[in-house]
């Protein structure tokens, strides 16, 4: 046995400087049998200096520099002293310390590196990073982010409301630009593409910028509120990068990008480039096939918080719990907390609750996850029996409701938008809303 403790893939927690490794946590269940505290160690090799046989060119040297370490193997329950014969499997948290040098400050070695082959080796799931400040220096994070977005729409405190243009996809320019027009007269503080179109044959990406630009300015002469317009950008390499450019310079106030489908090294790039003026939204399709397993993947506060977050998304939209989407309640809150809380010299990311949000529902998004948030609907706006304008209205009229403290129930009573809403949706999807 090597006795260079600098060499061995192991090593206590206190025994490695923390400036210098990222710590990577899993949750690993493997069959009984399996010797996990013995396994752990050859992960850290092969997601470093190393493969299952030793090779020449993994020398002392390199192994000191470079050789990941794991610092921890703990299993749940804490057996001491005899492990129950009648189990299947041993469920184990594994804590392994990589180089920060070995990866550098981007986000794919990041992945390649703590995810990489090991996400192939059994039931192994990402459960989280913690990273040194050298590594979170080489990413500028978002641009505007909260206090920004806020500034650009003047509105300091309250929730703002974003609208969702429904059908999704498959309607052509004026169509969608009435519909623009409609959600923000309803109060609509952002009107997001769906993700589902971005530079169709049918409806160009520059035209509803140009249009919705044009309709953004007559409204705000209406009702003095400004209407942030993210149009849909995604599209293949180098095009990606030819749209943004052309929808600032065509006078877009915000972009839209699926992050997960382009990748975080394309959002990245579009987000810290300094042309690109405006609040860049991160739409989060794809992020269910990397964290809904149990056993594998990488988990959500992940997908849809840090590592947004580190790649420049002012705005990252959310599932909440309420509606449709399948998610746990503190989940959905640990995905904003990782939006919001202190992450070195990183500016705080708007959460955006989605998924079949209606009014009802407006009094638990902001009594989980407070004023700091984006409220996002598309279909509890543009079917509310009294048009979206009617149904913009309703949700703005929830957010000052539940903002004074008032109970929907006590408010509709004032409120004709929001009763009509309530009536037809007070919890669409049996969750046991309460108003």
């Amino acid at each position: 046995m090597n006795l260079d403790p600098l060499s061995l893939p192991i090593s206590l927690p206190d025994g490695i400087d923390y400036d210098d490794y990222l710590i990577a946590t899993y949750l690993a269940v493997f069959p009984k049998d399996i010797p996990v505290p013995k396994l752990a160690p050859a992960f850290a090799v092969e997601q470093s200096t190393g493969t299952w046989v030793p090779v020449p060119g993994e020398t002392p040297e390199v192994k000191r520099r470079h050789l990941a370490k794991v610092i921890g193997v703990y299993e749940i329950p804490d057996y001491e002293f005899e492990v129950p014969k009648d189990i299947q499997t041993r469920n184990y948290i594994i804590q392994i310390a990589f180089p920060e040098i070995n990866i550098g400050e981007q986000i794919p070695m990041l992945l390649t590196t703590v995810v990489g082959n090991i996400s192939m080796g059994g039931r192994i799931k990402l459960l989280d990073i913690r990273f040194p400040e050298k590594f979170v220096k080489g990413f500028k994070g978002p641009k505007f982010g909260i206090e920004g977005i806020r500034k650009l729409l003047n509105i300091p405190k309250r929730p703002l409301l974003n609208n969702m243009i429904k059908p999704c996809t498959g309607y052509p320019l004026e169509v969608g630009a009435e519909l623009f027009r409609l959600a923000a007269l309803g109060g609509c503080d952002i009107v997001k593409d769906d993700e589902l179109i971005a530079d169709a044959s049918f409806n160009s990406a520059l035209d509803r910028v140009k249009r919705y630009m044009e309709i953004e300015k007559e409204v705000y002469e209406i009702k003095g509120e400004h209407t942030l317009y993210t149009v849909n950008i995604t599209d293949n390499v180098p095009k990606i990068f030819e749209n943004a450019k052309r929808a600032v310079e065509l006078g877009a106030n915000a972009l839209m990008i699926n992050y997960l489908a382009v990748g975080f090294a394309v959002f990245q790039k579009i987000a810290e480039d300094p042309e690109i003026n405006v609040p860049i939204l991160a739409h989060m399709d794809v992020a269910g096939a990397l964290y809904m397993s149990e056993f594998h993947g990488i988990s959500s506060h992940l997908v849809l918080g840090k590592l947004p977050r580190l790649a420049g998304a002012d705005i990252v939209v959310i599932p909440a719990p309420y509606g449709k989407a399948s998610v746990l309640q503190d989940k959905f809150i640990n995905n904003a907390n990782n939006l919001r809380l202190p992450l070195y010299h990183i500016k705080p990311t708007f959460p955006m609750a989605s998924g079949g949000i209606t009014p009802s529902m407006v009094p638990n998004v902001i009594k989980d996850l407070g004023l700091d948030v984006i409220i996002g609907s598309g279909g509890g706006i543009h079917a509310h029996p009294e048009g979206p304008v009617a149904g913009g209205k309703a949700f703005r009229q929830a957010i000052e409701a539940t903002m004074k403290g008032i109970p929907l129930a006590e408010a509709k009573e004032e409120y004709h938008e929001l009763k009509v809403a309530l009536e037809k949706w007070e919890d669409p999807f049996g969750k046991g809303l309460g108003l």
